[in-house]
């Protein structure tokens, strides 16, 4: 196996290939595009960090590469979906930063509180001045953490060391993995109302992108600090500018930006605040987290050689093709289910079920399973999720996975059933091929008849006359057009669940006002730009 290095990587982690006497070497930094384009076909796998740029005219010409493995988190300059077409497997290093992520959020919090960046530059100036940086301690504080994976379980244990007592909230990890942390798991807005400190480690998603905005920082505490190493834009700079000027925010640590590096003058406000301690994205940076890339690329390498499972590849697997075909039809099925399913989900989910009946179950459903789970812990998770590493990252999150699969057919001659667990209630939803296209016939306990679309409205409510003329009042008003209704009702007069295909996003506002219109005691936009 030979492999070439084309930027600097950590020798520590490169020692581990080494040994290996399967593995020839080849550390050849700074090339020029042309130089490496004639040497590439040579080579099976290439360890790059962010010096390199692997596109199309790269992974053509090597001709017999199999692997790119990235020392690093970002794979920008990686073109993974060509990649990809061509079987080359991509590989990165998501976590090797993880505790240089928790440790710098800390430094910058204990910096802001104590006025370390203000006092240091004083002193030099040769003042003496100590009244004016009179601080504030951690110990008997409230701490909020938004996100609790890797950095935010980190960053939990280590308030709770600063006698901090800690909230956490993370509609997508077990119950159990808050208990082993000891903190408590709340809501998003009891996280808002009743925390001295909040601090954000979520990826950035559709879902999280200016998650804390003007609504969020007004219901906090006065005099909140608020705090950002994850991913610049899921804390509106803008509110945060603005409630940082008014007081509302005390004080602040900010490692990342929606722009880098900076160039608007809200952020140039923001980063000039003297309530602001600002760094320039540094939370990976460090020699450790550095060889910890190296490692865990290296690592990576050699489960490959040894035909072990990838727990950071971000590309398709290689699955036997002939079981492929089969499963093709159910694939997209799968998808869409995970995907509206997972956004209707309002417990921390503790086991998924996934259970096959029909002819469908005389097959392997293996990769059914894990498609499907990739699916829901991609929207979830900050690194890419695919068939190789879900399980492995649901294990991680204390999820447990279960499959089942039955030969008798009711109904319908193949359906495939997902059921979440969590917090004592179940969640199942159902599906089906109707002439090739997915649809969903259960939801809940509710006999359901529906092709899943872009845009959707669910909602729960009583059931009673004038429901859906004053639904459909409102949505005229707003000029959103219905395309579909789908209705269920578990008994005259008792609770009733409608489903709405729409033709566009349905507006919080437009939400609210149907909610108090209906009483609704449930109501979510689903967003699926699979069903397009």
């Amino acid at each position: 196996m030979k492999i070439i290095v084309t930027d600097e990587v950590a020798d520590q982690g490169l020692a581990l290939l080494k040994q290996d006497p399967r593995i020839t070497m080849d550390i050849r930094l700074g090339l020029k595009k042309e130089e490496l384009l004639s040497v590439i076909g040579s080579y099976d796998i290439i360890i790059t960090r962010s010096g390199t740029t692997v596109d199309r005219a790269l992974l053509d010409a090597a001709t017999n590469l199999k692997m790119v493995a990235r020392a690093g988190v970002g794979i920008d300059n990686v073109d993974v979906d060509y990649a990809s077409s061509k079987g080359v497997i991509v590989v990165n290093a998501p976590f090797g930063n993880t505790n240089s992520a928790a440790e710098h959020t800390m430094a910058l919090l204990m910096a802001a509180c104590r006025n370390v960046t203000v006092a240091n530059a004083s002193l030099k100036a040769g003042e003496w001045k100590r009244a004016p940086f009179t601080g504030v301690e951690l110990k008997g504080k409230t701490a909020g953490v938004i996100g609790l994976g890797k950095v935010g379980g980190r960053v939990a244990t280590r308030l709770k060391a600063f006698e901090c007592e800690v909230l956490a909230c993370d509609p997508y990890i077990a119950v159990k993995r808050a208990h082993d942390l000891g903190v408590k798991l709340v809501s998003h807005d009891e996280i808002y109302k009743n925390c001295d400190i909040v601090t954000v480690h979520t990826p950035l998603t559709d879902e999280t992108k200016g998650m804390i905005g003007s609504r969020e920082l007004a219901m906090m505490k006065d005099g909140v600090i608020v705090m950002n190493v994850a991913r610049g834009g899921i804390v509106d700079e803008t509110a945060l500018l603005e409630a940082l000027d008014s007081g509302k925010v005390a004080l602040s640590g900010v490692d990342v930006w929606s722009e880098e590096p900076p160039k608007t003058e809200i952020l140039k406000a923001l980063i000039a605040h003297p309530k602001v301690t600002v760094t320039p994205h540094l939370g990976a940076n460090t020699h450790e987290a550095q060889i910890n890339v190296a490692v865990d690329v290296s690592k990576e390498i050699l489960n490959y050689l040894d035909e072990k499972p990838l727990e950071n590849a971000v590309n398709i697997p290689r699955f036997d093709l002939a079981l492929m075909d089969q499963m093709k039809p159910f694939l997209n099925l799968m998808n869409i289910m995970c995907d509206f399913g997972i956004q209707l989900l309002d417990s921390h989910p503790e086991k998924f079920i996934f259970e096959y009946s029909g002819n469908i179950g005389h097959y392997d459903c293996t990769p059914l399973t894990v498609c499907g789970l990739a699916s829901i812990l991609g929207r979830v998770v900050e690194q890419e999720v695919n068939m190789v590493n879900a399980s492995l990252i649901a294990e991680q999150m204390g999820i447990v996975v279960e499959e089942s699969k039955s030969t008798h057919a009711d109904a319908f001659s193949n359906l495939i059933t997902l059921v979440a667990e969590g917090e004592g209630k179940r969640r199942t939803i159902a599906g089906t091929l109707f002439e090739g296209a997915p649809r969903i016939v259960r939801l809940r306990d509710y006999a359901m008849d529906f092709t899943p679309e872009e845009h959707m409205l669910l909602m729960h409510y009583g059931d009673r006359p004038g429901m859906i003329g004053r639904i459909g009042t409102i949505m005229g008003q707003h000029d959103i057009n219905i395309a579909a209704m789908n209705l269920g009702r578990s008994q005259k007069r008792g609770e009733a669940m409608v489903i709405l295909s729409v033709d566009s996003p349905v507006p919080d506002d437009v939400i609210s006002e149907i909610k108090d219109a209906t009483e609704a005691t449930f109501i979510r936009a689903v967003h699926m730009p699979a069903a397009k």
